[in-house]
């Protein structure tokens, strides 16, 4: 299918990153969520992500107002009804995903593609709140969504091949790199990621080295561009503690039990960059 026409629902960093990216890549999109002034601080920092793009060289002035022209906002999920492609992008809620799923499935059309970008919760969970999930699958972006190239592709149980070949185009499509991941709790990155994040939750819990080292091991030593606590704080201690719950719950090993250090640094409210503390200091936020 060559989609010219998407939805996104979730207009937060990551559904605003996902808008950014249909719209430059010359689809209209419908950017949709609960509250005007949210939908407005995404238009906003849209446009500024891709004046930043513009100022690189990376997008050409005119074709920037072009693509913020592509996207137009809304209040209700059921203006994605003339989506070829929604994407739903809201906060990590099975049941919450679920009941916009059903919503979708009502209000689109019968061909339309729908996907989820979870990064860890059941793609056949949420397909089975539609009477379509041959046309449903993951397609988990990582964050920055305009910067990062990968795209997890996750078919449900019933999702179709192709869907699965579909979802794989409208990534390359993007500019993005696909790669197929099987329906498991975290799929590949944070099944592999978070676990690491846990550790070194736990290195530092136990006294084992202090926060600016144990990240200095991994970046010096492993390459690695941050260190797993940074990390931790750019993407969320809360998300963090929630995904590893997520895989504890998924698989039932203990060896995907929660720090708990990072479950202390979630109830005292350091929950990173986006709250101005974590394992480290955000004054400028």
């Amino acid at each position: 299918m060559d989609f010219k026409r998407a939805a996104v629902v979730g207009s937060g960093q990551m559904g605003g990153g996902i808008a950014h990216v249909l719209a430059a890549s010359g689809m209209s999109v419908v950017l949709i969520d609960v509250k005007k002034e949210f939908l407005d601080r995404a238009l906003a920092a849209i446009r500024g992500n891709m004046e930043r793009q513009a100022d690189k060289g990376v997008l050409a002035r005119s074709d920037m107002e072009a693509a913020l022209k592509r996207i137009r906002t809304s209040l209700k999920p059921e203006d994605a009804g003339e989506a070829q492609v929604a994407i739903e992008a809201v906060t990590e809620d099975l049941d919450l995903k679920k009941g916009i799923f059903s919503r979708l499935d009502a209000a689109c059309p019968p061909e339309a593609m729908l996907a989820t970008n979870t990064s860890s919760l059941s793609v056949t969970a949420m397909a089975a709140a539609t009477k379509r999930p041959s046309r449903v699958v993951g397609m988990h972006f990582m964050n920055p969504v305009p910067v990062m190239k990968l795209v997890e592709i996750v078919p449900g149980l019933e999702t179709s091949e192709e869907t699965l070949q579909a979802a794989k185009a409208l990534a390359v499509k993007l500019g993005k790199e696909p790669v197929v991941s099987k329906d498991f709790p975290g799929f590949i990155s944070n099944r592999v990621l978070m676990p690491m994040i846990n550790e070194a939750c736990y290195a530092l819990m136990e006294g084992v080295a202090a926060k600016e080292d144990i990240d200095k091991v991994m970046r010096l030593g492993m390459n690695h561009p941050m260190g797993p606590l940074a990390l931790a704080d750019f993407i969320g201690i809360d998300t963090c503690l929630y995904i590893m719950e997520t895989l504890h719950r998924g698989f039932g090993d203990s060896k995907y039990r929660p720090c708990p250090l990072l479950r202390k640094m979630a109830e005292a409210g350091r929950l990173g960059r986006k709250a101005g503390r974590g394992f480290y200091e955000y004054p400028d936020r």
